[in-house]
């Protein structure tokens, strides 16, 4: 069978359980005894001695007879639950509070030795043979004019001890039976606050590790027990959507590669089989050709976003003029501008703006959203490349006013591959990777970009960089 946490304790719990009834039957049952032995004999030792030193002096000192002391000793005898003996040093029973003595034949103690105690004042056992049970007896001398006259000898049966400490052992067990009961409300406790939520999240981990990260479950709890579980969670949910963009990348992976490649192929098929006629040839070519520069670009995308998700990428930090990078970006779109009578507006922050980044990196963003806004604005319309200086941070905003982003698709605008409806009319050779790759450039400078659009309005698109350092005499 399987051991388990909770089976483990429980088990623990019920050894503490037995073992508790296992010491309180044995040792602290001969503890208790010894305990209260130890007292009855201080509390008869005392009762010892002032018999001594009044009853049984006043006795062996004629000032009191043998019958009023039988009186005086018999009613202590009943007080106490024992019974008191006046013994001399030859063994015979003077005075017995039991029964009046016998003056003519009386009792002599067979072997008495009052040296028997030895360094103790009492001792425990039948006392010569003179009982049928296991008594407990104390001595005491009784002297006068520094001489041993006899012994007070005071006898209770162990019996009556024991029933005493049975008594007191009783209340150890109800004592052990409330903190075991105690212990069971801790152990309900642990099964309520610690097991039940572990186990949820054991079937959780089983679930993620089975491939089933969909799985989802809650504990309603604010300790570290909460905290794991929705950390366990939101592992999970990432996890899932990690692997939902995977498949989704490798599926338009597959289609960006696939459509061109269809094409090339028919083309050349055609071509070969005579369907297409020989003069035709170059006009397919060029397509072909076409089709194979876009390939090669999907490819390139593919190489950069990989070197960009590379960890611990290093980037060649410099400083550098902003804004004739701006003017260069600008400048190799110049053809495709009075194509469609666009014209591009610049309003830039002082002649000379230096900034602290990646030039290279920087020029591709560039030309990756002047690109984009090229594309989809409408002829004869003006696009704005602005900059703004706040907080040592410079504010970069190239804006449009051409199709605009539908307000559904901004949230995923930076994903792979993702093209709204409206951008793939306009767009038939984009891969879907130009956006993504300008995220990762500016988030590897650990700087941010955001997109504000409207449909049918225009788009603006922002990124912030570290302004340079200026020595300062």
């Amino acid at each position: 069978m399987k051991k388990t946490l909770y089976l483990k304790f429980l088990l623990a719990y019920i050894i503490f359980g037995l073992f508790g009834f296992v010491a309180v039957a044995t040792f602290s049952s001969s503890l208790t005894l010894e305990h209260e032995t130890r007292e009855t004999a201080e509390t008869l030792y005392e009762e010892a001695s002032l018999i001594s030193k009044t009853y049984a002096s006043d006795l062996y000192n004629n000032q009191i007879t043998i019958e009023n002391a039988y009186s005086q000793l018999n009613a202590l005898a009943t007080y106490l639950s024992a019974s008191i003996w006046i013994v001399n040093p030859s063994g015979t029973v003077v005075l017995n509070s039991v029964e009046m003595p016998d003056i003519s034949n009386p009792k002599v103690i067979e072997n008495f030795d009052p040296s028997i105690t030895a360094d103790s004042y009492y001792i425990r056992d039948d006392f010569f043979g003179e009982f049928d049970e296991e008594m407990l007896s104390v001595y005491t001398p009784i002297t006068s004019n520094y001489k041993i006259k006899g012994y007070v000898v005071i006898h209770q049966p162990m019996s009556e001890l024991r029933k005493r400490s049975d008594d007191y052992l009783s209340i150890t067990y109800i004592t052990l039976v409330v903190l075991i009961f105690l212990s069971l409300i801790i152990l309900l406790f642990f099964t309520e606050i610690f097991y039940i939520p572990l186990k949820k999240i054991i079937h959780a981990t089983e679930q993620y590790a089975a491939g089933n990260m969909h799985y989802e479950f809650s504990i309603d709890s604010n300790d570290e027990m909460g905290y794991l579980a929705a950390t366990l969670n939101y592992m999970a949910s990432e996890i899932a959507r990690s692997e939902d963009n995977q498949k989704k990348f490798v599926a338009n992976v597959s289609h960006d590669f696939r459509s061109p490649l269809t094409s090339i192929r028919g083309y050349l098929e055609a071509m070969i089989d005579g369907t297409i006629p020989p003069e035709m040839h170059e006009k397919y070519l060029n397509i072909v050709l076409n089709e194979t520069d876009r390939l090669t670009k999907l490819t390139n995308s593919l190489l950069t976003l990989n070197n960009l998700n590379t960890k611990g990428m290093v980037l060649e930090l410099s400083d550098f003029d902003i804004n004739q990078v701006i003017r260069n970006t600008v400048a190799t779109f110049e053809g495709t501008c009075e194509q469609k009578s666009i014209s591009i507006s610049l309003i830039l922050t002082g002649e000379v703006m230096m900034v602290h980044a990646d030039m290279t990196r920087i020029q591709q963003v560039l030309y990756n959203l002047l690109d984009n806004a090229i594309k989809f604005s409408h002829n004869n319309s003006t696009i704005t490349i602005e900059t703004r200086e706040k907080h040592n941070k410079l504010f970069v905003s190239v804006k449009d006013t051409g199709i605009g982003i539908p307000k559904d698709s901004l949230k995923m605008i930076f994903d792979r591959f993702y093209k709204t409806d409206l951008s793939r009319g306009k767009d038939k050779k984009g891969t879907g990777l130009g956006l993504s790759i300008t995220k990762e450039i500016i988030h590897s400078h650990g700087e941010n970009i955001n997109v504000i659009s409207t449909e049918g309005v225009g788009s603006e698109f922002i990124f912030t960089l570290a302004e340079a350092e200026t020595d300062e005499d």
